[in-house]
C-alpha cells in the first residue's frame, strides 16, 4: 500500500481516467476529490439543496419536495470486484472481472464492506451491526441517502436524467436494457455526469442507506432497503434520477441471481483544513 497520508491528501481531477464516451470535455462545475489510502477515488460533492422527486414519475417519487443535503465525499464510480476483494477477501459477483462493479450482495454485506473499509483506514464505523443502525455523524464509510443519491446523480440537473432530458443520450452515459447485452460492464466507461461520478444511471442499482416508503407514508413490513440507479436489466425509464426501487435487506443472501445490484460508498465532509483520512492500524484483512 502506498503512503496513506500522501494519498489521502492528493487532490485529483476527478474526471480524469473516467472514460467520457466521445468528446465531451470536462465540466467546469465538477468539483475536486480524494484518493483513499485504499486507493479509491472519491468525488466531494457540495452542500446545496435541490427538488427531490418526480411528479411525472411513479406514485411513491411525489410529491416533489426541496430536499438540503450537507458536502460529503462519494465513491467516483461503483465498488469494484478488486476493490471488495481487497478489503472482504472475498468476491461474490455472478460477472466476474476486477474491474466489473461487485453484485450479488445484500444490503447487510454492504454495509460490512463499510465497517471493514474504514477500519482499515482508521475511522470510526459507522455502523452497528448487531442493531441494524448508522451513525451518520462518525467519520466512516456507510451507504448514501436516498437525498445524497439523488442529489449526486443530478448533479444540478432537473430532468429526469443527470444529463437532462433527451432519453437518447442516454446509451452514452449508461449500462441498461438497452444496451448492456445482460451484463454488467467495467466501471467508468460512460460520460461522467457534471460533479464527476460515473454509472449513476445503470450497470448496478445501488443500495442507499435508507429503510424504503413511499415519501408520506409507511414502510412495508418486513421492512426493505432502497435501491436507486436502475441496472443492466432496467429499461431507460428505471434509470431515471428519481427512480425508486426496493428490496428486503438480506434478501440476496440467498442467492437467487440478484447480479443487479451493488452499491458506492459516502462518508461526511470534514471541516475545512481538517484532514480527510488517517493510516488505518494496518493493511491487513479486517
Amino acid at each position: 500500500m502506498r503512503p496513506a497520508a500522501a494519498i489521502a491528501v492528493a487532490a485529483l481531477a476527478v474526471l480524469a481516467g473516467c472514460d467520457d464516451g466521445g468528446g465531451e470535455g470536462r465540466s467546469p462545475a465538477a468539483p475536486a476529490g480524494i484518493v483513499t489510502p485504499g486507493g479509491v477515488e472519491m468525488v466531494r460533492i457540495p452542500a446545496g439543496e435541490f427538488l427531490m422527486g418526480s411528479d411525472a414519475g411513479a406514485p411513491d417519487e411525489r410529491p416533489v419536495r426541496r430536499v438540503r443535503v450537507e458536502a460529503f465525499y462519494m465513491d467516483r464510480t461503483e465498488v469494484t470486484q478488486a476493490a471488495f476483494r481487497k478489503v472482504m477477501g472475498a468476491n461474490p459477483a455472478r460477472h466476474k472481472g476486477p474491474d466489473l462493479p461487485v453484485e450479488q450482495l445484500s444490503w447487510s454485506y454492504a454495509v460490512r464492506y463499510c465497517n471493514a473499509r474504514s477500519l482499515l483506514e482508521g475511522l470510526t464505523p459507522c455502523y452497528d451491526l448487531a442493531a441494524g443502525t448508522c451513525d451518520r455523524t462518525a467519520d466512516g464509510y456507510r451507504l448514501p441517502t436516498e437525498a445524497e443519491w439523488e442529489y449526486a446523480c443530478r448533479a444540478g440537473a432537473t430532468g429526469p436524467w443527470g444529463f437532462g432530458a433527451d432519453q437518447r443520450r442516454l446509451p452514452a452515459h449508461a449500462w441498461y436494457a438497452g444496451n448492456a447485452a445482460r451484463t454488467t460492464h467495467p466501471v467508468g466507461r460512460k460520460r461522467p455526469n457534471r460533479w464527476g461520478l460515473c454509472d449513476m444511471h445503470g450497470n448496478v442499482a445501488e443500495w442507499c442507506d435508507d429503510a424504503y416508503a413511499p415519501y408520506g407514508g409507511s414502510a412495508p413490513t418486513p421492512p426493505e432497503r432502497v435501491l436507486r440507479g436502475g441496472s443492466f436489466r432496467s429499461p431507460a425509464a428505471r434509470c431515471r434520477s428519481a427512480a425508486r426501487d426496493s428490496e428486503p435487506p438480506g434478501l440476496a443472501d440467498v442467492c437467487f441471481g440478484y447480479d443487479a445490484y451493488g452499491f458506492r460508498c459516502v462518508r461526511r465532509a470534514p471541516p475545512a483544513g481538517a484532514p480527510v483520512s488517517r493510516p488505518g492500524p494496518s493493511s491487513g484483512r479486517r
